[in-house]
């Protein structure tokens, strides 16, 4: 219990219970229950979604939804994009990269990913609104936060120090194995869809976190927040391509 909520409370501005001062130890023990924060977050998400559409027009539900995930982070995971997309994006040998990311100004890189980011996630919000989105909203963070736990626990870290180090030290490999089971139990009632989300939720962190790790020699906290937000595009981009087919094939 305590390892979940050192997570919870880390990964979101949810505060259940005093936590002064965390050892190393425990933000690598809490890794394998990012899923089930992402739970949290999920059916925070639905359940806002259920009580709020039928008193707000789509485009208005949309922006809220968009608006109370961000609440719900801290905009923790926007802020590794942003950084991520300043380094990565800069075209600067290695070293340079890693000091840019560390910056705390954002460039234009950055800030043309988190408008691309919010964009393209209202975007998708909106295509799903009218198939009632229960399942995408919740599948949405669970998903990203298991890609988030591959990140940490398939690859080595960049700095030689950092809260993300801890993660990436402590954490170890059955972390995975916990967080992908955690996370196949609460996406697997949802459907075949959500199943088809979760393999290519995991399928993109592998090819995202390759291609950071050849660029910077590791990942990063930040990268680790950049595959999470990156992630749950493309499980919001999957359930949208099957309603879509499912729409097209039933004409």
């Amino acid at each position: 219990m305590a390892n979940f909520l050192t997570a919870l409370q880390f990964l979101t501005r949810i505060r259940l219970a005093r936590q002064d001062a965390v050892a190393p130890e425990a933000f690598g023990a809490c890794v394998r229950w990012f899923p089930l924060v992402g739970a949290v977050i999920g059916a925070l998400l639905a359940g806002a979604f259920h009580f709020a559409d039928p008193y707000l027009p789509i485009h208005t539900l949309a922006a809220a939804l968009l608006a109370l995930e961000f609440f719900l982070t801290g905009g923790l995971h926007c802020d590794g994009l942003m950084d991520s997309a300043d380094g990565l994006l800069s075209g600067r040998p290695r070293e340079r990269m890693l000091e840019i990311m560390k910056d705390s100004r954002v460039g234009a890189h950055g800030v043309t990913a988190f408008v691309l980011l919010a964009l393209a996630k209202w975007s998708l919000l909106l295509d799903l609104l009218p198939y009632n989105p229960l399942a995408a909203l919740f599948a949405m963070p669970v998903l990203g936060r298991l890609a988030m736990v591959v990140a940490i626990t398939q690859y080595p870290y960049a700095r030689p120090e950092g809260i993300g180090k801890a993660f990436a030290d402590f954490a170890g490999r059955p972390a995975l194995y916990i967080a992908a089971a955690t996370a196949l139990i609460l996406v697997a009632p949802l459907g075949l869809v959500a199943l088809v989300a979760l393999a290519a939720a995991v399928l993109f962190a592998i090819a995202f976190c390759r291609y950071a790790s050849r660029a910077l020699g590791g990942l990063t906290g930040d990268t680790y927040g950049a595959v999470t937000e990156l992630s749950e595009i493309v499980v919001l981009f999957i359930f949208v391509l099957a309603w879509e087919w499912n729409s097209y094939f039933w004409r």
